[in-house]
């Protein structure tokens, strides 16, 4: 059997929730430049490979799922 010890501690919620809005905040910024540079590399792909029109939106479908598939992995 394992010693468990209870420890009660004190915190400032608004020191806890200013530093949760920053953990948020940061969180959110880093999700937008990892869709900037994903978006970024398929537009670079999609001009190598003169993609049409139809190609590039199959593309964009493809990804979309991605993002749902990773979006349910989350939850």
């Amino acid at each position: 059997m394992r010693n468990i010890q209870t420890r009660n501690f004190k915190a400032d919620e608004d020191a806890l929730s200013a530093m949760l809005n920053k953990a948020k905040t940061e969180q959110r910024s880093d999700d937008a430049l990892s869709v900037s540079i994903r978006l970024a590399a398929l537009a670079i792909h999609a001009r190598q490979k003169e993609m049409s029109a139809v190609e590039i939106i199959e593309l964009l479908d493809k990804e979309v799922e991605r993002f749902e598939n990773q979006a349910q992995e989350m939850h």
